[in-house]
């Protein structure tokens, strides 16, 4: 699930029914990046990029939209034939200058949406006021 960083306040006072915070996994290694924990199998990426409307609901509090994805709605494809690459343009190429270089990896998989059934986006508000207070 992908969640606004405004609500990890609100998970955090999950702990004890069903919340684990991810600094409490037993081993940190499959973690994502952006995970902040789970709740019943559901890992919890928290992003400021995630859309938050503004006092849209008829309580006029912030309405957060929060996306989840099924294990099953996505999957990884290798592509046969192919490996990476690591790709790198000089200085020589960017201008009179030459100042700038480009370096870039090229990877032969991509990902697939399988069943966007398995997709869905939650609304939600904060229990308290919008400022967490």
């Amino acid at each position: 699930m992908l969640a606004s960083t405004e609500l990890q306040p609100d998970f955090d006072a999950l702990t004890g029914s069903g919340f684990l915070a991810q600094m409490n996994y037993g081993s940190n290694t499959n973690a994502l990046y952006s995970e902040y924990g789970n709740m019943f199998n559901v890992r919890i990426l928290t992003s400021s990029e995630a859309p938050v409307a503004r006092g849209a609901s008829l309580a006029s509090r912030d309405v957060y939209y929060c996306t989840v994805a099924g294990k099953q709605a996505v999957t990884h494809i290798s592509q046969d034939g192919d490996s990476m690459q690591l790709l790198y343009r000089g200085p020589e190429f960017s201008g009179m200058l030459q100042q700038n270089a480009t370096l870039g990896i090229r990877f032969p998989q991509s990902q697939l949406l399988t069943q966007d059934t398995a997709i869905r986006n939650l609304l939600c508000t904060r229990a308290g006021n919008n400022t967490g207070v």
